[in-house]
């Protein structure tokens, strides 16, 4: 199986906001990460603003080349957005006003009415709908509503811990999803040093959203590079 790396470009906007100035572009990022063979790029536009703004996702969907995954909050806000904008895909994703970065999965299973009627209506509007969630064996039940084709798993929990347990943990929850016809991706504190572990355990896990990591190691490795070498992890 071709496994696809998504590049999240977050972090290239978080140093631009830093300045509040034009540069580093995330969108400049983009395409050097397509052309290091980046299946997938992937952004995340929070109620705050702290690094991807309204008119990256614009740009952005104007000159990807591959595909463009866009994480948001299941508000009206991000609707009127995400339906302006037409991505390829939405993850939907938690999020609380004042965390340093995205803490749990979405809980799905005690928002199951909200989040199917908000994948309906980005589904209809023919966007490929995925929920971040904790690779729990009642979240992955409740992900099977109407217009949701994948779910990706919040791997941070194994990132941080190394904890066997959390590896099978995972490998496990991408069964299930599977069984019950969802793709599955993967995402949150994958590193170089620990992301071969987790493709073995989990060979079904078809993508992967990798940011913080990758854009940390592109300021010693070069952009290209850094994109490469997780490629090489993901063969």
């Amino acid at each position: 199986m071709r496994r696809r790396l998504g590049v999240n470009v977050d972090h290239v906007a978080t140093l631009r906001q830093a300045r509040q100035v034009r540069y580093p572009d995330p969108l400049a990022a983009a395409l050097v990460a397509e052309r290091a063979g980046a299946a997938q790029i992937t952004v995340h536009i929070r109620g705050d603003r702290r690094h991807v703004q309204d008119h990256d996702l614009h740009r952005l969907a104007a000159s990807v080349q591959t595909l463009l995954n866009v994480e948001a909050a299941c508000t009206e806000e991000m609707a009127a957005i995400l339906l302006a904008v037409r991505p390829h895909r939405v993850t939907l994703v938690a999020e609380r006003p004042g965390e340093v970065t995205t803490e749990g999965g979405l809980d799905v299973a005690a928002q199951s009415a909200e989040v199917a009627v908000f994948a309906a209506r980005l589904a209809a509007a023919g966007i490929h709908v995925a929920l971040f969630i904790d690779p729990d064996a009642p979240q992955i039940d409740a992900s099977c509503v109407a217009g949701v084709d994948m779910v990706e798993l919040n791997t941070a929990r194994w990132a941080e811990t190394g904890d066997r347990a959390e590896l099978l943990r995972l490998a496990a929850a991408t069964e299930r999803a599977r069984s019950r016809g969802l793709s599955v991706a993967a995402g949150h504190g994958l590193t170089l040093q620990n992301l071969r572990e987790l493709v073995l355990a989990a060979p079904a896990i078809e993508e992967y959203n990798i940011g913080h990591a990758l854009v940390a190691d592109a300021v010693f490795l070069g952009l290209e590079t850094s994109v490469r070498r997780y490629l090489e992890l993901l063969a």
